[in-house]
């Protein structure tokens, strides 16, 4: 999955504005031509002017931007900051609407025009949406574990500025950390209460990013080891003298000692939360307006107006027809079904645990894998991938068993690489699945499309950070398939593999709306996911808390890929020999993530000129 942070915070997990790691990209300037052309370089200045003023008031997007001004800050997360973010969107799209026609525009400026318009519906509409998501309720994306995560992966440390920088939000932490336990605590009130696993992990996360030094004994704890490492790097570049280097360490040190006050009023709360935390039956539908709320999810994170019946049927269809492939594969590859494969994968691969041995094998094939992959992609792609791009694993203080791997983009300048991070603890997986998990995160995955967008150039600046989950993860899974096309895996269980990987997102569709939907339990879901996903026990357990916590956002894979396979059958059929697969791609990803239905209607546009 793509790791994201939203332009709006009333936004936050529905419409995904901004990859980790995106940037600005450089705007080149519009030729004075026609009329329409005038008129798009008019709107692309205001939007480029208006996109400016927005990350004035965003200190972390400025951050992913690589902009320093608000580097010191974090971002306002009070409903009250959350509130004058919708009404600035608001008001935005108002004045864009009073001052351009939009039948004046090209087709690619009314695109635009119609993206900037409709976030700030949505954002209305995720604002509206923002008690159901407290900061500390979400599985992958709680207060807790963010914010360290965001100043270690995302602060980078290139001078004494964005060391300064760092050293202040490291002290600003405490009172970001309140501002999330208010919040958490309204919800609550309104009968919105995190489920016990969740509040289970938050105390078992925040005493292991208080443990260790400078705390006490032991290892260096993940923040205090993240600044001693950045600032080396400076001493040993000769960009800080070591004697400042070493007053700024005590400040820095003195800044994390004292985060551990906060942490332990959430360790404080969460206990107390705990003997009246909800598990079982934990879904949407067990919340005050949950299944509307639900509903509301689905349509942002799918950006269509499928309700929650049909994509669990759409889940059941796919599962039924995945299956029969894999049967068909296995049959072709001497075995007698599906099953008989499985069970020769599991002789092959028995259970063993992760050790330093076995991570260092997994990071090294999967290395080594994307560096394939890149070679493939000239014959399939106009515009590729030109940063670095590096699988890593996931930091200590978030890391489980069978946790989801997730993707960020690259710094604009490419300075810092694009990364996939990767859970290494508990049961190793098939080493036959790892092949498709990188051509879904890597290549030609998140990180080759979060390389691309960073870099596009032409049009306002907000496309080149604009995220739609079911655009991005649709990619990604097609991106899978693709791999298959290009002849990037190296053998039929690769392959393979790659049908179980899609049939788990198929069963995510049915689980997905099986748990908020129709009253499913945790014990059900994950008994699904195990037995119909395919997934072992401790991933499909982890998963299925995933879903619970994050209502909808696992729909717009599947429902994103058979957007894009709808759209290139089509396409193809109509084109037949004029089909070009260079420019389908690029069409796709050369000019940033979009909602499905308007990439739908730039498809047909680009059917319809190609066939004249």
């Amino acid at each position: 999955m793509m790791h994201r942070l939203t332009l709006t915070a009333a936004c936050a997990l529905a419409s995904a504005w901004v990859p980790a790691g995106a940037a600005l990209a450089q705007t080149a300037p519009a030729p004075a031509a026609a009329p329409s052309q005038s008129e798009d370089a008019r709107l692309t200045a205001f939007l480029d002017a208006e996109f400016a003023e927005y990350v004035k008031t965003q200190p972390q997007l400025a951050t992913r931007l690589g902009i320093k001004e608000g580097g010191d800050r974090w971002n306002e997360n009070s409903d009250e900051g959350a509130r004058a973010d919708v009404e600035w969107r608001k008001a935005s799209a108002a004045r864009m609407k009073a001052q351009f026609d939009r039948a004046k525009l090209s087709p690619e400026a009314q695109v635009n025009f119609d993206i900037w318009a409709l976030e700030a519906e949505r954002a209305e509409q995720s604002y509206a949406n923002r008690i159901y998501r407290p900061p500390f309720y979400s599985r992958l994306y709680s207060a807790h574990s963010q914010l360290p995560d965001f100043l270690i992966n995302t602060h980078s440390v290139t001078d004494v500025t964005d060391l300064r920088n760092y050293i202040a939000r490291l002290k600003g932490l405490p009172a970001v950390l309140d501002i999330a336990l208010e919040r958490t605590r309204a919800s609550q009130q309104a009968g919105i209460n995190p489920p016990r696993f969740q509040i289970e992990t938050i105390i078992e996360g925040s005493r292991k990013l208080t443990s260790g030094a400078p705390f006490g004994e032991g290892a260096d704890a993940a923040l205090w080891a993240d600044v001693k490492a950045k600032t080396a790097a400076l001493v040993s570049g000769g960009k800080l003298p070591q004697d400042e280097a070493d007053v700024l360490l005590e400040e820095a040190k003195a800044a994390i000692l004292a985060t551990q006050p906060a942490y332990a009023r959430v360790i404080a709360w969460a206990e107390e939360s705990l003997p009246t935390a909800p598990s079982g039956k934990v879904g949407a539908l067990t919340l005050p307006g949950g299944l509307a709320y639900y509903e509301s999810e689905l349509k942002l994170v799918t950006t269509t107006d499928m309700t929650a019946a049909q994509i669990h049927q759409v889940g059941l269809a796919e599962v039924a027809r995945i299956e029969a492939e894999q049967d068909a594969l296995a049959k072709q590859a001497g075995f007698a079904d599906r099953h008989a494969f499985y069970a020769e994968r599991k002789r092959l691969n028995p259970p063993r645990q992760y050790d330093d041995a076995a991570r260092k094998e997994y990071l090294d094939t999967a290395n080594a894998f994307v560096a394939h992959t890149r070679t493939l992609l000239e014959p399939y792609f106009g515009t590729l991938p030109a940063y670095g791009i590096e699988v890593v694993r996931e930091p200590a203080f978030s890391e489980v068993a069978g946790g989801a791997a997730h993707a960020s983009a690259p710094s604009p300048d490419g300075k810092r690489p694009a990364r996939t991070y990767v859970h290494l603890v508990g049961t190793v997986p098939d080493p036959a699945a790892m092949y498709t998990l990188m051509c879904h995160e890597a290549v030609p995955g998140h990180n080759m499309q979060g390389d691309i967008q960073v870099r596009q150039q032409g049009g306002p600046r907000f496309r080149a950070v604009t995220g739609y989950v079911a655009f991005g993860e649709g990619w990604a899974l097609y991106a899978e398939n693709l791999c298959k096309e290009m002849n990037a895996f190296p053998d039929v269980a690769a392959d393979f593999m790659r049908l179980d990987a899609e049939l788990f997102r198929a069963a995510r569709l049915v689980v997905d709306t099986g748990i908020h939907a129709l009253g499913w339990t945790e014990d059900e879901a994950t008994t699904y996911m195990n037995t119909t996903g395919r997934q072992p026990i401790e991933r499909s357990r982890s998963e299925v808390r995933r879903y619970i916590t994050l209502p909808g956002q696992a729909t717009g894979y599947k429902i994103g890929m058979l957007k894009i396979m709808e759209l290139r059958a089509r396409a193809e059929k109509t084109l037949g020999k004029r089909f070009d697969i260079k420019g389908f791609h690029d069409l796709l990803i050369a000019s940033g993530s979009q909602p499905l239905l308007i990439l739908e209607r730039r498809v047909d546009d680009w059917i319809a000129a190609t066939a004249r």
